[in-house]
Protein backbone atom coordinates (compact mmCIF):
# COMPACT_ATOMS: atom_id res chain seq x y z
CA UNK A 1 0.00 0.00 0.00
CA UNK A 2 1.63 3.01 -0.87
CA UNK A 3 0.55 6.40 0.53
CA UNK A 4 -1.19 9.30 -2.51
CA UNK A 5 -2.50 12.85 -2.76
CA UNK A 6 -4.72 13.67 -5.11
CA UNK A 7 -5.46 17.80 -6.08
CA UNK A 8 -8.38 18.12 -8.83
CA UNK A 9 -10.22 21.11 -10.09
CA UNK A 10 -13.85 20.93 -10.94
CA UNK A 11 -15.83 22.96 -13.19
CA UNK A 12 -16.97 26.46 -11.24
CA UNK A 13 -20.45 26.19 -12.94
CA UNK A 14 -21.15 23.00 -11.10
CA UNK A 15 -23.78 23.55 -8.59
CA UNK A 16 -22.93 22.67 -4.60
CA UNK A 17 -24.87 19.42 -5.42
CA UNK A 18 -23.36 18.47 -8.37
CA UNK A 19 -19.76 18.76 -6.72
CA UNK A 20 -20.78 17.05 -3.64
CA UNK A 21 -22.07 13.81 -5.55
CA UNK A 22 -18.77 13.99 -8.16
CA UNK A 23 -16.47 14.19 -4.86
CA UNK A 24 -18.21 11.57 -3.37
CA UNK A 25 -18.37 9.34 -6.64
CA UNK A 26 -14.70 9.22 -6.98
CA UNK A 27 -14.41 8.62 -3.06
CA UNK A 28 -16.62 5.43 -3.32
CA UNK A 29 -14.82 4.57 -6.62
CA UNK A 30 -11.24 4.68 -4.47
CA UNK A 31 -12.69 2.68 -1.08
CA UNK A 32 -14.13 0.51 -3.52
CA UNK A 33 -10.21 -0.30 -5.32
CA UNK A 34 -9.14 -0.61 -1.47
CA UNK A 35 -8.10 2.61 -0.87
CA UNK A 36 -8.14 3.62 3.08
CA UNK A 37 -8.91 7.60 2.91
CA UNK A 38 -7.11 9.38 5.26
CA UNK A 39 -8.21 13.29 4.33
CA UNK A 40 -10.18 14.97 2.36
CA UNK A 41 -9.85 18.42 2.15
CA UNK A 42 -12.47 21.41 0.12
CA UNK A 43 -10.06 24.34 -0.75
CA UNK A 44 -13.01 25.56 -2.34
CA UNK A 45 -13.54 28.22 -5.50
CA UNK A 46 -10.03 29.56 -5.80
CA UNK A 47 -8.56 31.72 -9.09
CA UNK A 48 -6.56 30.00 -11.46
CA UNK A 49 -3.20 30.92 -12.46
CA UNK A 50 -4.34 30.83 -16.25
CA UNK A 51 -7.49 30.26 -18.02
CA UNK A 52 -8.09 26.33 -18.51
CA UNK A 53 -11.38 25.68 -20.55
CA UNK A 54 -12.25 29.64 -20.53
CA UNK A 55 -12.81 29.43 -16.53
CA UNK A 56 -10.95 31.37 -14.59
CA UNK A 57 -11.25 29.76 -11.28
CA UNK A 58 -12.57 26.14 -10.20
CA UNK A 59 -13.45 24.43 -7.14
CA UNK A 60 -10.38 22.63 -5.60
CA UNK A 61 -10.80 19.18 -4.10
CA UNK A 62 -7.70 17.03 -2.07
CA UNK A 63 -7.85 13.70 -1.17
CA UNK A 64 -5.12 11.68 0.95
CA UNK A 65 -5.09 8.03 1.24
CA UNK A 66 -3.21 4.90 1.04
CA UNK A 67 -3.96 2.32 -1.91
CA UNK A 68 -2.23 -0.51 -3.82
CA UNK A 69 -0.39 1.22 -7.13
CA UNK A 70 -2.65 -0.59 -9.75
CA UNK A 71 -5.66 1.74 -8.37
CA UNK A 72 -4.52 4.82 -9.51
CA UNK A 73 -4.45 4.81 -13.00
CA UNK A 74 -8.30 3.37 -13.33
CA UNK A 75 -8.89 6.44 -10.47
CA UNK A 76 -6.85 8.78 -14.20
CA UNK A 77 -9.05 7.34 -16.63
CA UNK A 78 -12.18 8.30 -14.87
CA UNK A 79 -10.66 11.48 -14.25
CA UNK A 80 -9.78 11.91 -18.20
CA UNK A 81 -13.63 10.97 -19.19
CA UNK A 82 -15.33 13.17 -17.06
CA UNK A 83 -15.85 16.56 -17.99
CA UNK A 84 -16.29 17.80 -14.69
CA UNK A 85 -12.55 17.79 -14.14
CA UNK A 86 -10.75 20.67 -15.62
CA UNK A 87 -7.20 19.20 -13.86
CA UNK A 88 -5.84 16.68 -11.42
CA UNK A 89 -2.34 15.71 -9.76
CA UNK A 90 -1.68 12.35 -8.31
CA UNK A 91 1.35 12.65 -6.07
CA UNK A 92 2.66 9.62 -4.45
CA UNK A 93 4.17 10.71 -0.89
CA UNK A 94 7.21 9.74 0.71
CA UNK A 95 7.85 9.51 4.54
CA UNK A 96 8.58 13.13 4.28
CA UNK A 97 5.52 14.26 2.47
CA UNK A 98 3.61 12.00 4.68
CA UNK A 99 5.12 13.73 7.96
CA UNK A 100 4.62 17.19 6.28
CA UNK A 101 0.78 16.69 5.50
CA UNK A 102 0.06 15.20 8.99
CA UNK A 103 1.44 18.80 10.34
CA UNK A 104 -0.71 20.49 7.86
CA UNK A 105 -4.12 18.40 8.87
CA UNK A 106 -2.68 19.63 12.55
CA UNK A 107 -2.65 23.18 11.65
CA UNK A 108 -5.72 23.32 9.86
CA UNK A 109 -7.59 21.50 12.36
CA UNK A 110 -5.98 23.98 14.87
CA UNK A 111 -6.75 26.75 12.70
CA UNK A 112 -10.92 25.69 12.64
Amino acid sequence: MNHYETVFILNPVLSDDQIKETVKKYEDFLVSKGAKMIAKEDWGLKKLAYPIQNKKSGFYHLFEYTVAGEAIEPLELEFRRDERFMRYLTVKLDKHAVAWAERRRERNKQKA
